[in-house]
């Protein structure tokens, strides 16, 4: 008999139990709903809904379902649907009739709302963390490569000279943001929804606030309605996700580029590189497009859960079952994803000998020698086409700019001086930006300071 069967003449169809039950992935609720029946059995002794001796026979029961649970001796059963039921029926077998009062003025709604709040905020702590220990690998290959030159690319072509540092730095600052979100995210996830029942509230006079404390949340849902139907916590969550998988996703294709051999900017580690089933020579970035690969899953999540939500009326519906897979996959996706990245970025050696004889090949001090006529008179649109037909000449030549003599140069732009030659040099490029944020050395030393702060702390603290 189900637990809520007291009106039904019939067993469910076995089929509907397959099709119906959710134990299958939200068993790894468990210990957020021990933590959230404990909490609850005390607000209702407190309440004087329940005896001081039941909750306290409660709470020991819960205490040792979790031991058994983590001992691996509690088989979980489909009948029973979900780990609320599971655990619900499991205590009243243990303990008898105090475990028939556990769920007096509470319904699963609220239930399983507390849990995946609960669950999320230790998560979102955790995922926080490893995305520090990223920025912090990303720091250490800024500081090592704060003198090397690479080219900078736009369209995938070349476009300027920077610091290889400076190209790090750029993902320390959009790692950044993704711990923002999920720290502002934090607090909305931080809001107990314990005391909203099934849709309209109980009528038990349990103090919400107080119950929200022994959980570690800093707040209560304030309308019951929205605290039992609401999944946009878990949204915003997934949302934050993917943006976080998209920005290593791009650094996974860069190292993917950089690791070929028409690029050979840096090289794996063998213990992040895999090898080919045929070619002997091969050595592939497996972890790296893996990792690109994965992040369609977060993606797809998000989707998935803005659809299942934009049709659904007040207050809780079954199709809201579907946000457990989505939020399990996007924290283990997000996890797996963090734990191998951290260490192919710190194992990753960089060449700079390539990255410097790269920037020659691509005319990347070009702008700097349309600047330099801006500087002797030239209108910056005349000297932009000066520089175009220098270069048109040097590809017709398969020249170089360095190639190029000072005499040559004023044959196109006779404003050019024997000063011309040492603005043109990619040392003398990267120097001139010294601007906030550009790539000068002691622009990019700056912005290393900036990110030695920025990964000095956890935004999040939780149990993870």
């Amino acid at each position: 008999m189900k637990l809520w069967g007291g009106r039904f003449t019939r067993p469910t169809d076995t089929r509907v139990d397959d099709f119906h039950s959710s134990i299958g992935f939200d068993w790894q609720l468990y210990r957020y709903d021990i933590m959230g029946s404990q909490a609850h059995a005390r607000g209702l002794a407190r309440a004087r809904v329940i005896t001081e001796a039941d909750a306290d026979l409660i709470v020991e029961g819960l205490e040792q379902i979790l031991t058994d649970i983590e001992a691996g001796k509690l088989p979980f059963s489909v009948e029973a649907e979900d780990i609320h039921m599971n655990i619900e029926a499991e205590l009243i077998a243990r303990i008898g009739e105090p475990g028939r009062r556990l769920h007096t003025g509470r319904s699963r709604n609220d239930q399983v709302a507390v849990d995946t709040r609960l669950y999320l905020k230790d998560q979102l702590s955790k995922i926080e963390g490893m995305i520090l220990e990223l920025q912090q690998a990303l720091v250490e290959q800024a500081e090592a490569t704060k003198n090397y030159i690479m080219p900078g690319f736009t369209h995938l072509q070349p476009a300027q000279p920077i610091l290889a540092a400076h190209h790090f730095l750029a993902y320390v600052e959009m790692f950044q943001r993704d711990r923002e979100r999920l720290a502002d995210c934090y607090k909305r996830v931080d809001v107990c929804p314990l005391g909203a029942g099934a849709l309209a509230g109980v009528t038990y006079p349990i103090d919400r606030e107080w119950v929200a404390q022994q959980l570690g949340f800093s707040a209560v849902t304030a309308n019951s309605l929205d605290a039992v139907s609401a999944r946009d916590y878990l949204i915003e969550f997934i949302s934050a996700a993917g943006i976080l998988m998209m920005h290593i996703s791009r650094l996974c294709e860069e190292i993917i580029l950089w690791a070929t051999p028409a690029f050979n900017f840096i090289e794996l580690d063998d213990a992040f590189s895999t090898g080919s089933s045929i070619m002997p020579q091969k050595k592939n970035p497996d972890v790296a497009e893996l990792a690109r690969g994965k992040t369609g899953r977060v993606v797809g999540h998000l989707v998935g859960l803005l659809t299942m939500m934009k049709g659904l009326p007040l207050a809780y519906n079954k199709d809201m079952q579907e946000d457990k897979e989505a939020m399990f996959d996007t924290v283990h996706t997000c996890v797996g994803v963090l734990g191998v990245m951290t260490p192919m970025i710190r194992s990753m050696q960089v060449k700079p000998e390539r990255m410097e004889n790269a920037c020659v090949e691509g005319f990347l001090t070009a702008t700097d020698l349309a600047d330099y006529l801006v500087r002797k008179g030239v209108p910056f649109r005349s000297a932009h086409e000066i520089v175009g037909k220098i270069v048109l000449y040097c590809t017709e030549n398969q020249l170089t700019l360095a190639d190029l003599s000072t005499a040559e140069l004023r044959r196109f732009a006779p404003e050019a001086d024997d000063d011309v030659q040492e603005t043109i040099s990619l040392q003398a490029s990267v120097n001139a930006r010294m601007v906030i944020g550009g790539t000068a050395p002691a622009a990019v030393e700056n912005a290393l300071s900036r990110a030695r702060k920025l990964v000095a702390d956890r935004l999040l603290r939780g149990a993870n």
